[in-house]
């Protein structure tokens, strides 16, 4: 390692928050800008649970620009990720032209290092890429002095992570304009907003899902008529109800809408050609589980929805979170009886009644549920002031720990 200090012209960490869509996005009208065919709506998770960390540091004596993701050095020629970084270093040029003349016109042309971790599983189905592309956005605003709306940028690295540059609840308006400039996201409420509101994180699997989003959705757009109509009518009403339930804080709407918005989603899977199947068995029982919960008392306690992969999030207010992980546990027993198999927000033991285990009458699925991450609505990105957090060395190598 160099201890040459000079040589680093600038570093700045930062982290960047998972977003989970109740009102989904699926299916681009214009891929090179990641343009939707329709509006979503998401909340983001509290970074304390699940969260991207990137450093990025800019040098005169860095030959090429370089990416490390989760330890292992990555491809940084890839398109999007050039878009990026094309966008950020225009937006700093021009900043610089007007706002900053003092500005080290130089550090333009220097090279980027960037070394960037997730805390969750990558490619799962977990949101890895909005996370990852909302916090390469933030941090290379910061480092090269960019300010201002970034989410359109950010959704060019990945559409959804625009949505990751806000806290709370917040929407991707569709847009009308084709360059895409209107096509942003705009928070709807702060995460202060539903203190009770909960999140459960049923991780069913870790592994890379077999489609990918970008493929999946290429050839929904081509093949499935459902789609089509999904954008066009159902979800330009729907986005108008989740706004109001949302403000309202209407659980029962709220929970009914995002499980009928991910069923929806998952029917355009089915209905694309050929078909794509991002639930599994697990999965599905989840959604029974969900089901005869509400029923047995009667009213929306619980509200389910999946991205593009198995792992289910459960939404539910507080006083119910205890018993639903009973639930679970019920249903989908672990031999990890440890504390590991509920990590993040802690969770009170209670006891579970026989009418409701009756009521629920699934057979045992053991082993089935890796583990349940306990979470709730959080901040969006945020600078790390703590130099010894940098996941990069003085040289801009990565350190070891990374």
């Amino acid at each position: 390692m160099s201890d040459d200090n000079s040589l680093q012209t600038g570093m700045v960490t930062c982290t960047a928050p998972v977003n989970i869509a109740v009102i989904k996005y699926w299916g681009k009208r214009n891929e090179d800008l990641i343009l939707p065919i329709n509006s979503s709506l998401s909340v983001t998770l509290h970074q304390d649970q699940l969260k991207t960390t990137t450093t990025v540091a800019i040098s005169r004596s860095f030959e090429e620009d370089r990416l490390w993701l989760n330890g292992n050095e990555e491809d940084i020629s890839h398109p999007r990720l050039q878009s990026c970084l094309r966008e950020i270093r225009r937006l700093a040029r021009k900043r610089r032209n007007n706002v900053n003349p003092d500005f080290d016109a130089a550090a333009l042309s220097h090279k980027v290092h960037i070394c960037s971790i997730n805390n969750f599983p990558t490619a799962a189905g977990l949101a890895s890429s909005a996370a990852g592309y909302a916090c390469l956005v933030y941090t290379l605003a910061r480092v090269f002095g960019v300010e201002g709306e970034l989410s359109a940028i950010a959704r060019q690295g990945s559409g959804s992570a625009c949505r990751s540059m806000y806290g709370g609840f917040v929407q991707w308006v569709l847009g009308e304009q084709d360059n895409g400039k209107d096509s942003l996201a705009q928070q709807v409420v702060p995460e202060s907003h539903w203190p009770e509101l909960r999140v459960l994180v049923l991780v069913v699997s870790a592994d890379r899902k077999p489609i990918g989003s970008t493929s999946g959705m290429q050839t929904s757009v081509k093949t499935s008529l459902l789609l089509k109509h999904r954008a066009q009518t159902i979800v330009p009403k729907r986005m108008t109800e989740m706004i109001e339930a949302v403000h309202q804080k209407d659980f029962s709407h709220f929970a009914e809408l995002t499980m009928k918005d991910s069923n929806q989603f998952h029917a355009t899977c089915l209905d694309t050609y050929p078909p794509i199947f991002y639930l599994n068995s697990v999965s599905q029982q989840i959604v029974n589980v969900v089901h005869r919960y509400n029923s047995h008392y009667g009213e929306t306690r619980a509200g389910y929805t999946f991205d593009a992969g198995p792992n289910a999030v459960i939404f539910m207010l507080e006083q119910h979170v205890p018993e639903f992980v009973q639930v679970v546990q019920h249903v989908f027993p672990s031999e990890n009886n440890g504390g590991k198999f509920i990590k993040g927000l802690p969770v009170d033991d209670t006891f579970l009644s026989e009418e409701l285990k009756q009521d629920i009458g699934l057979n045992p699925m053991p082993n089935r549920i890796s583990y349940i991450i306990s979470t709730k609505a959080g901040p969006g990105p945020c600078v790390v002031e703590d130099p010894s957090q940098h996941l990069l060395d003085f040289d801009g190598m990565p350190k070891k720990a990374c």
